[in-house]
């Protein structure tokens, strides 16, 4: 358990790099008076499909879980190792998870930092909100939540593919390669990110939630704690599911 920091650290840093760059393209979107406004949802699936890339290349020594869901789907696959040689083990498990939703807390205030006149300059407290955290363009939580079970499925189940199924393969997004993932990410938002935005990650949520509630931003309305729990349970749910259907599927089919 030596390298048990470096995993943390290192999960902090990828994930932070992950949402600062993710939530800042939301933020040149979406906010008054940025050089983006009005980019559109294209923009922002390339721009967190290489928030992805930016975040698996700081975090390559710990496996770039940089997602709760991914993690918890390589413990349910059957992983033994992760990255590091770091053991499959409730230590190791909540290492990786508390890394991860610090990182982003991190990430979502250091954009809060880089964007603080746009926020203070837009009128529209949902847009300010929007950059932190995911909402659904149809409110209804039952479908809500099939959509980002969908979604994390097929992010976990593809990266887990990419390691040929092979139960104890320590697996991460590092196993799918950097530029890969990112067009995995790119092609999950462009298909299935309308309902929900797809949060597929639940720090990737929770965390910026979090820095939305906590920071003194003019104007910003309610977190919507309502709906908080739908892009933290559909991606736990989508990411165990795959890694349990990888037990059987993925000897047959590789």
């Amino acid at each position: 358990m030596d390298n048990i920091g470096v995993v943390f650290l290192s999960e902090v840093l990828g994930t932070g790099i992950l949402v600062l760059l993710g939530t800042g393209v939301v933020a040149n979107v979406a906010l008054a008076k940025n050089k983006g406004l009005g980019g559109g949802f294209l923009m922002v699936t390339i721009g967190w499909g290489f928030a992805v890339f930016a975040g698996v290349i700081v975090a390559y020594n710990s496996g770039a879980h940089l997602n709760p869901a991914v993690t918890l789907g390589l413990v349910t696959s059957g992983a033994t190792e992760f990255g590091s040689g770091v053991p499959v083990n409730f230590l190791s498990v909540l290492t990786y998870i508390a890394g991860q939703f610090l990182g982003a807390f991190i990430g979502a205030v250091f954009c809060w930092l880089a964007y603080k006149q746009h926020f203070d300059a837009e009128p529209n407290s949902a847009n300010k909100l929007g950059v932190f955290s995911t909402g659904p363009a149809i409110r209804s939580y039952g479908w809500n939540l099939t959509t980002e079970i969908i979604g994390t499925f097929v992010l976990v189940f593809v990266v887990l593919a990419f390691g040929g199924g092979r139960q104890g393969e320590s697996g991460g997004l590092a196993a799918l390669g950097a530029l890969p993932v990112a067009l995995l990410v790119i092609v999950i938002g462009t298909s299935l990110g309308g309902p929900t935005g797809y949060a597929i990650n639940p720090a990737r949520d929770l965390g910026p939630r979090i820095a939305h509630f906590v920071l003194p931003i003019k104007g910003k309305g309610t977190s919507d704690w309502a709906y908080s729990w739908v892009p933290v349970v559909g991606p736990v749910i989508g990411g165990m599911l795959a890694g349990w259907a990888s037990l059987f599927l993925l000897p047959v089919l590789t």
